[in-house]
């Protein structure tokens, strides 16, 4: 072991949290937003810059760089500036505690769980602020429809990982992991214990509240086009609007990483796949190969999210609000329920 100094390490650190936000989040715009959707609508999408456009996402960001950067005359500008910084910085914050592998993680929290609905809910705070320092009123009902939004779908994402938490009976993402790996399902062991099966109602919860935490199709309020322009964001240009597109994007590529640890196993592969008997006898190879199993993960997760934002009309307002309070709400309190029970029981 090469022991390394304390300053070479947070380098490391801070290196690979970066690439851990924005690779995800080229990913899906690239496979998802200019070519899933292309598809979808029978067309090839971007083919000019690059083999198949593969380089028209750095066209894009090369545009977005060179624009002005414009605040209104009448917004309060040092808040202004400051508020698409607050809604990347809690996506950074929010990858600091997704493993990669036995080895490959930024942080260990005992409270990781804990630690990352806390994050998740400080984009909240940018999106607000974001709003109110534009001096728009479409921008300001922009930025309440997306706290109120944010709030109410906050509630369900929690409470449908409280069913894993449950189970796993530990709030630790890396404990998380091995449990559904070295776990057995009625002493059957070929695909260990993926909480999937047992929260799939958890699971389905979760991505919705996503999907909302998003403000993606079809829970767009905050930014509908045909109201608001582009709600908080309407006041926005140059390089700040280009943050809260990567935000956008980088998130969502974040809490499907994050869904893969709590439903799908994470960077594992079931243990007994290979013989291994204890959490222990891990091979390091896994630090290398499981970053490419939670990609793998994230992909699939991401094109199911993208998959909905491309199918489904936007909801009203009431609708969006009903949903949340009177059908997610309830169902996760059930799954709770039945997941406390069948603990103590089985």
């Amino acid at each position: 072991m090469i022991a390394l100094a304390y300053w070479v390490q947070s380098l490391l650190r801070v290196l690979g949290g970066t690439v851990a936000v924005l690779l995800p989040a080229g990913t899906i715009v690239y496979l998802f937003l200019f070519k899933m959707m292309s598809f979808m609508q029978s067309r090839l999408g971007p083919m000019e810059a690059g083999p198949y456009g593969s380089l028209q996402l750095f066209a894009e960001v090369g545009k977005w760089l060179q624009k002005e950067d414009i605040a209104p005359e009448r917004a309060d500008k040092r808040i202004f500036r400051i508020a698409p910084l607050l809604v990347l910085v809690s996506t950074f914050l929010l990858v600091a505690v997704v493993p990669f592998g036995p080895d490959a993680y930024f942080t260990n929290f005992d409270a990781g769980v804990f630690y990352m609905l806390a994050v998740s809910s400080v984009s909240t705070l940018g999106i607000l602020i974001a709003g109110w320092s534009s001096a728009n009123k479409y921008s300001l009902l922009g930025g309440l429809r997306a706290a109120g939004q944010l709030i109410a779908y906050e509630l369900p994402m929690v409470l449908s990982v409280l069913g894993v938490v449950i189970q796993a009976g530990t709030m630790n993402l890396q404990s998380i992991v091995m449990q559904q790996n070295a776990g057995s399902i009625f002493g059957w062991d070929g695909i260990g214990n993926p909480f999937i099966l047992t929260q799939f109602v958890g699971f389905l919860i979760f991505m919705i509240s996503v999907q909302a935490e998003l403000t993606q199709t079809p829970f767009d309020m905050p930014i509908a086009e045909s109201e608001l322009v582009s709600g908080y964001m309407t006041e926005y240009s140059g390089f700040r609007f280009l943050i809260f597109f990567i935000a956008e994007f980088a998130t969502a590529g974040v809490f499907a990483l994050i869904a893969s640890v709590l439903f799908l196993g994470g960077w594992g592969i079931p243990f007994s796949w290979f013989g291994w008997d204890s959490v222990g006898s891990i091979d390091n190879w896994m630090n290398v190969g499981g970053p490419l199993i939670m990609v793998t993960k994230m992909v699939v997760l991401s094109g199911i999210i993208m998959w909905v934002r491309f199918s489904y009309p936007r909801m009203r307002e009431d609708q969006l609000q009903r949903f949340a309070w009177k059908v997610l709400v309830p169902l996760s309190l059930l799954n709770i329920m039945a997941t406390a029970i069948l603990k103590v029981v089985f």
